[in-house]
């Protein structure tokens, strides 16, 4: 965390200096690198600390969400999301980037594990882990609703941290900026040119504004009360976020004539279905009676 106010007060400090001499920011000025820890003979990186940090603090506050009066399930259910969401996310999320972003990875299935390599879509962890959330409510007979509402007020957090961890890895840079972007970045493996932060803008939509939006939500209003409301919010927030910030985001080299062909970029393209996803849920929780009173689930 420390490392991260760092990094930011830095950013802040070039983004004003490259403001007054017109000269873009370079990332490796900042003293930051994809290595969060390193003992020599482990090093830990901030990606696989993302995904640790959000799946961990997810868990903590759903525990919390669900000790309040009329909660959909009990600490035994959320220890199961917590073991199949988990396997959701990084089976999911590795699958998910083979058949959209890399299919070449498909005819070599032995390249999918390594994880190590990088490479995971959004797309395919949330099929994950609405898979992982629908087996838990199928086997113990749960309103399956009402937990991806709760689970939804949750994964922002990872979304948050996965992006810082890509800005900390200077990897999946932004479009080339013009010259009125003064925290413009010319980033390793991006060309000479200075381009946009784009991972910065997905943690602030995706990640921050969408987890004070639900966070509210369910703690200040009555929208937990409406079935669909808060995982409505969530999917059709998050399509929005990205679909705006793929304007400004590099598409991937492979996809690229792709976007070039179609408009849209592979991930913009993506977040088409989940609008209207998100927008039936969102209605449907808004007009529908809400619930009353709440029965809990025995623990």
């Amino acid at each position: 965390m420390l490392s991260l106010l760092s990094t930011a007060t830095s950013l802040a400090v070039a983004s004003a200096s490259a403001a007054g001499a017109h000269a873009p920011i370079r990332w490796e000025d900042l003293g930051i690198g994809p290595i969060a820890l390193d003992l020599g003979f482990f090093a830990l990186k901030w990606y696989s600390l993302a995904y640790l940090a959000g799946i961990v603090l997810g868990y903590v506050h759903l525990s919390k969400m669900i000790r309040q009066p009329g909660a959909p399930m009990a600490q035994r259910h959320a220890d199961d999301l917590f073991f199949y969401a988990t396997l959701g996310i990084i089976l999911g999320g590795r699958l998910g980037y083979a058949i959209f972003y890399a299919p070449e990875l498909l005819t070599h299935p032995q390249n999918l594990i390594k994880l190590w390599e990088g490479g995971m879509s959004f797309h395919g962890g949330l099929m994950g882990t609405v898979l992982a959330i629908a087996w838990v409510s199928w086997r113990g007979g749960l309103n399956f609703v009402r937990i991806c509402d709760y689970i939804s007020v949750c994964v922002p957090f990872g979304l948050l941290f996965g992006r810082l961890a890509n800005f900390m890895n200077g990897e999946l840079w932004g479009r080339e900026a013009g010259p009125n972007v003064p925290w413009a970045m010319v980033f390793p493996g991006g060309g000479p040119v200075a381009r946009h932060p784009s991972q910065l803008y997905e943690a602030g939509l995706e990640g921050l504004l969408l987890a004070i939006v639900l966070l509210v939500l369910f703690w200040k209003t009555s929208a937990r009360w409406r079935p669909g409301l808060l995982v409505g919010t969530f999917t059709l927030g998050y399509a929005l976020s990205r679909f705006t910030v793929e304007f400004f985001r590099e598409p991937d080299a492979q996809l690229l004539d792709f976007a070039m062909r179609t408009g849209l970029s592979m991930g913009q393209w993506l977040t088409v279905p989940m609008m209207a996803v998100g927008l039936f849920f969102l209605l449907r929780g808004v007009m529908r009676k809400p619930l009353s009173t709440g029965t809990a689930v025995p623990a």
